[in-house]
């Protein structure tokens, strides 16, 4: 079956970074478009960023010029590096692979932005 599983949330200071990996199985992860979204407490589902199976990349303006997607397919895993974090950034960040019209998604992880 599907799995996706986030990891690399936790605890940073104003300012610092954090690496978040999403590890793919059960799927052809290099053909299919992958993203991060966020939800804080209290507030909607939000896509943060997004890259295609060919490697273009969307980001939202909140984000843009701090945070970067990327993947690798050999290890069937994408990531989001996260620069210069903010505390309005923090939020259970998950994974998402839509395939053939169906969405999958992981656990989540934290990520929680505090001096």
């Amino acid at each position: 079956q599907v799995q996706l599983v986030e990891s690399g949330g936790g605890l940073v200071q104003p300012g610092g970074s954090l690496r978040l990996s999403c590890a793919a199985s059960g799927i052809i992860f290099s053909v299919h478009p992958m993203a991060w979204y966020r939800q804080a407490p209290g507030k909607q589902l939000e896509l943060v960023a997004r890259i295609s199976s060919g490697g273009n990349t969307y980001y939202a303006d909140s984000v843009k010029g701090r945070f970067s997607i990327s993947r690798d397919n050999a290890k069937n895993t994408g990531y989001l590096q996260m620069n210069s974090l903010k505390p309005e950034y923090t939020a259970v960040y998950y994974c998402n692979v839509p395939r053939y019209g169906y969405e999958y998604w992981g656990q989540g992880t934290q990520v929680t932005v505090s001096s």
